[in-house]
């Protein structure tokens, strides 16, 4: 089924309005003349003056070059104060505090919505075996799609889907189109993944678990 003409129109306003594209490459912008070589040509007595004047700042900038840096002086230590070292201690104490990881956040937010397994991860075009290997590994990191489309089938708002996402290690960037029209769904709360992969197969993007 074709996406209708009016999401099909929304998405690109929003795309318009949210997706960063990169600037041109440079040989695009090559046709535009300089400013300085697009002006004026100077007379020849003006010329030579402002010749001997670049001459003379750069001679000035190579005699400051030539000069030796100063040698950097060294920081005064107190007598018998300890060199600083790495906070080890620190770092262990992070590592036994991790956050919840996307296995223990998806289940608990499958939880939070009375939902059964089985009804999310059908929702999420996800099969039986993956989401056992999900729901058994606590440090499972499943793909990008794959984490959007359980953000899809709990119908998470748009901070907690990117929350979701970025257990999993990832996150929505304006940058790329796919986050963007992910994005746009999720803002506008339009929760059907089959609409969604349509709208990506409109723009030429990857699809989820398609």
């Amino acid at each position: 089924m074709r996406l209708k003409k009016q999401l099909l129109a929304e998405i690109t306003e929003y795309l318009r309005l949210h997706y960063d594209s990169p600037e041109p490459p440079f040989a695009a912008r090559e046709s535009q003349p300089f400013a300085p070589f697009a002006a004026k040509r100077m007379p020849p007595r003006a010329k030579s003056a402002a010749a001997r004047e670049v001459r003379d700042t750069e001679d000035a900038v190579l005699d400051e070059c030539a000069a030796p840096a100063p040698l950097a002086k060294e920081p005064e230590r107190m007598v018998g104060m300890p060199m600083p070292t790495a906070a080890y201690g620190d770092l262990s104490d992070r590592l036994q505090t991790l956050d919840e990881s996307f296995q223990q956040a998806l289940l608990r937010l499958i939880d939070e919505r009375g939902m059964r397994d089985s009804v999310c991860y059908k929702r999420a075009g996800v099969d039986r075996k993956l989401f056992s290997k999900i729901r058994s590994n606590p440090s499972y990191r499943p793909s990008k799609p794959t984490a959007v489309a359980f953000a899809i089938a709990l119908e998470l708002e748009l901070d907690q889907a990117v929350d979701l996402l970025r257990k999993a290690g990832y996150a929505l960037s304006h940058s790329a189109k796919f986050d963007v029209i992910v994005e746009y769904f999720i803002v506008n709360r339009r929760f059907d993944l089959r609409e969604l992969n349509e709208a990506l197969y409109e723009f030429d993007q990857p699809l989820i678990n398609g």
